[in-house]
């Protein structure tokens, strides 16, 4: 696609970016804005650094049929091997976090990480099972993220996005942002982008929150392949199942196609051994649900969304 030929498009872009308030590059590999380390070149990178940019930039994409995708840290996506068609939007350039009493307010691009420290600073307890996740605050509320028995939607109070379909901001609140395992209303709706969420936490001590975070820091260490790119968990929980240990009886655990490898370390996550392809991990990824359905009867569902 040749983007400049959308001259409302490209105008928009040139003139966000004489304000200073995003920068572009053209052919520019997106691999590095990934934690798989696996993608090709895009058309366009594009970082903004507002939300006022990010939903400028997003409004003129979709009045100029302009293919785009919207990442945080890029820690739960694969892009494709070949040339992306389209503008990537990198979204970590919006980063601010307020602490207001037991609230915060973060921006979609904001670490999920360094919101549980935050949260642990102001003696806020209920963010613990972020630390060490990898995502940012726009991809937590994308996936209703979750680990350790904690999750997104125990303590987002609000969500705040732009429709893009529509060209209007608004907010979700409580059950409108229809939460599931792994699931939330920006997964239903075509056209609405994260631009931040408020949290409501409670009270609590704060060396007690600092421990029980270190505590699955340490056991994220011992448990995960954090020494390899991935995309985190790769599979969904099958229900009253553990995948990992579902590959694992299936005899996938290690098993590689090309630079892809099931985690000898837990079966439930697929890395990047080095030089990994999409092709490889897609290729990995299906051969391993066939072998935990052949050998155990359980369908599993990968959770890494997949870019086409």
């Amino acid at each position: 696609m040749n983007l400049t030929e959308k001259k409302i498009f490209w105008q928009k872009l040139c003139e966000l970016s004489d304000k200073g308030a995003l920068t572009y590059a053209e052919g520019e590999t997106v691999a590095p804005y990934t934690t798989f380390k696996i993608g090709g070149k895009a058309d366009l990178i594009i970082k903004v650094l507002s939300r006022d940019a990010l939903a400028e930039i997003v409004g003129a994409a979709q009045r100029e049929n302009v293919k785009f995708c919207v990442i945080g840290n890029g820690s739960n996506v694969l892009f494709p091997d070949e040339q992306y068609d389209g503008a990537v939007i990198v979204t970590t350039g919006i980063n601010s976090c307020l602490v207001d009493g037991n609230r915060i307010i973060a921006d979609c691009g904001y670490s999920f990480t360094s919101l549980a420290v935050q949260a642990q600073k102001a003696g806020l307890t209920g963010l613990e099972f972020a630390y060490g996740i990898p995502g940012s605050v726009g991809g937590a509320v994308y996936m209703n993220a979750g680990a350790y028995d904690g999750e997104i939607s125990f303590v987002v109070k609000k969500t705040f996005y732009y429709d893009s379909v529509n060209d209007m901001l608004g907010c979700f609140e409580g059950d409108e942002n229809h939460f599931g395992y792994r699931e939330s209303v920006y997964q239903e709706r075509d056209g609405l982008i994260i631009l931040g969420a408020e949290f409501l936490l409670e009270k609590g001590d704060k060396d007690a929150i600092s421990e029980k975070m270190q505590g699955f820091m340490n056991a994220r260490r011992e448990k995960q392949p954090l020494e390899y790119p991935s995309a985190g968990s790769t599979f969904k929980r099958a229900p009253g199942h553990y995948t990992g240990k579902l590959i694992q009886d299936a005899g996938m655990k290690g098993y590689s196609v090309g630079g892809a490898q099931v985690s000898e370390k837990h079966a439930g996550f697929v890395i990047n051994k080095g030089g990994a392809t999409s092709s490889d991990v897609k290729e990995l990824v299906s051969r391993v649900k066939k072998a935990v359905l052949q050998s155990s009867g359980v369908s599993i569902e990968c959770e890494i969304r997949i870019i086409e």
